[in-house]
């Protein structure tokens, strides 16, 4: 097979030319932005793919073509590694230094990325691409498509899908199979087994309804939902609300991100019961958070924090009573609460890792264990489970009930990415084994009041941290000023970073009272104004502060 690089400039320059001239990096998302300007950049991912592909022996490599949590105008790429992971860090750069490159240096940057890699291109390689539902997704996942042909690679498109699901397929292939067939209706079925043979006929349990509302930010996992709701033996109640259909826009005043943030149920919210659970889910459905009214009418959250602790009490419990020897670990980043910390190593006495934010961070830490529980505040998360606690829950399952429960957790379980569908089925399950309602679930500790400060600044490359974003080196003296502002409050703690991707320093801080939160946030923020170079407005003052 022989490949003639000026193809690749060839089609840049007639269908895909560069139009933005604005540098753009690769992170964590991936590549995001508005979506007129990323027509260039999805065919250069198209390229990048399958020679990730060739890198890798001709195993499947990823695109999946979505935006999550922002704006509909919005869109957005991001690579999945052969284990269903995200692309490896040594090749985000590459990423970043092909969509920057203009087209008349792209021929030639192309045959330096497959020199410097020693890439054999007359190799097989293969490409799965999906998409969420935004309107301008299928013009995007046509450029994707058409980098990948240009390198005459193997491309398989898959439509419309969650982020979850396209890692799935992914794994499912790269594994010949034995995570399951790397198609739609695969991915139900597994998913759909489980969780009935878990539910087991029982689908209520003490104070456990069966009954659920689903917030589906008229994203892609609106739809996903409604095609599990028609294959569900009638083993839950659920209710779909922002469908995708008719005039609401993916993440508008719906969906996980808004619902945390804004910390309100979405707009289009029906009347229901007090305690109703209510379920939010982000554009792609990576992202899960539950959330309830009380009988005051008091919006309250169950956030990532709240999943990991009861995810962890439950597996922690099962591995006990199945006599087991195997180590567990809960990884969280410095945005946990600390009242879910507390409760963790304390109560749970469940071991807890802090790594900075990031979901490469926290799947890393957590491959550490035998069963690795991550969950960021904003719900992304899953369950990673070692080889050896596979076969070892397996051994014992012969014999322990407990172990056949874990084997069917880790079908459920979608160990690749955080699946916020396959997620909210696991808490579903939890509950109703422990016969919780909401109430029972957020009783567990009480949440520290928090709050989040953005700080605009010169340049974000100022701050620098260590100890997982908890600490702050750079500059110099800023640390030491912010631990003595925290020492004057009950139970407080704040920590500042960069951002990834604007010039803006994030301030976190959580006290006992709403009242101290808001004033260590203040003056925190002011520290971060005076010594690491603010430019926007001075910060408001809330009502009384320890100056």
């Amino acid at each position: 097979m022989s490949i003639n690089l000026r193809t690749v400039y060839a089609f840049a320059r007639e269908m895909y030319p560069k139009i933005s001239t604005e540098y753009v990096q690769y992170g964590t998302a991936g590549f995001r932005g508005k979506a007129e300007f990323l027509d260039s950049v999805m065919f250069r991912m198209g390229v990048l793919a399958t020679l990730r592909s060739r890198y890798r022996g001709g195993a499947v490599i990823g695109v999946m073509i979505t935006a999550s949590h922002n704006p509909e105008p919005d869109n957005g790429v991001k690579l999945v590694d052969p284990k269903g992971e995200m692309l490896d860090a040594s090749w985000e750069s590459i990423a970043t230094d092909l969509v920057n490159v203009s087209d008349q240096e792209l021929e030639q940057h192309v045959a330096k990325i497959i020199k410097d890699n020693n890439i054999d291109i007359t190799s097989s390689s293969h490409v799965f691409v999906g998409m969420d539902n935004r309107y301008h997704s299928p013009r995007l996942l046509k450029a994707v498509a058409d980098g990948v042909i240009a390198l005459k690679g193997n491309v398989r498109e898959f439509g419309i899908v969650t982020t979850p699901m396209l890692h799935f397929f992914v794994v499912a292939a790269n594994t010949k199979e034995a995570y399951g067939k790397p198609t739609e209706e695969a991915y139900y079925e597994k998913l759909i087994s489980a969780f009935e043979s878990l539910r087991n006929g029982q689908l209520e349990n003490g104070n456990y309804k069966n009954n659920v509302v689903f917030d589906g930010a008229n994203g892609v996992g609106a739809r996903k939902m409604l095609q599990f709701i028609k294959r569900m033996n009638k083993s839950l109640n659920i209710s779909v609300i922002n469908q995708g259909i008719g005039p609401g826009k993916i993440n508008d005043e719906c969906g996980a991100d808004y619902v945390k943030v804004q910390q309100r149920p979405p707009i289009s919210m029906p009347i229901v019961e007090p305690f109703t659970r209510c379920v939010s889910v982000d554009g792609d459905a990576d992202r899960v958070v539950y959330f309830f009214t009380n009988d005051k009418g008091e919006f309250q959250l169950l956030d990532g924090d709240r999943i990991a602790t009861l995810v962890a009490g439950y597996l922690m419990d099962l591995v006990t009573r199945s006599e087991i020897d195997l180590r567990l670990g809960l990884v969280q980043t410095a945005y946990a609460n600390g009242a879910s910390t507390d409760y963790i190593v304390n109560e749970l006495k469940f071991p807890v890792s802090c790594v900075p934010t990031g979901v490469k961070h926290l799947h890393h830490k957590a491959l550490e264990y035998d069963i690795g529980v991550y969950f960021e505040a904003n719900g992304h998360g899953t369950i990673v489970f070692s080889d050896h606690a596979k076969a070892t829950i397996a051994t014992a399952s012969e014999t322990k009930d407990s172990a056949k429960t874990l084997l069917l957790l880790i079908d459920l379980i979608n160990e690749t990415v955080g699946d916020a569908i396959s997620d909210m089925l696991l808490v579903e399950t939890i509950l109703n084994h422990k016969g919780w309602d909401v109430k029972d679930w957020i009783s567990t500790y009480n949440d520290l009041p928090n709050r989040q400060l953005k700080i605009k600044v010169q340049d974000r490359n100022v701050i620098e941290t260590t100890n997982a974003e908890r600490d702050c080196v750079k500059p110099e003296g800023l640390q030491t000023e912010i631990n003595k502002v925290v020492s004057n409050y009950k139970r407080g703690r704040s920590f500042v970073r960069p951002s990834g991707t604007e010039d803006i320093v994030r301030v976190y801080a959580e006290a006992a009272t709403k009242e101290d939160t808001e004033n260590l946030a203040y003056e925190v923020g002011v520290l971060v104004q005076r010594l690491a170079g603010g430019v926007g407005p001075e910060l408001t003052q809330p009502g009384s502060a320890h100056l």
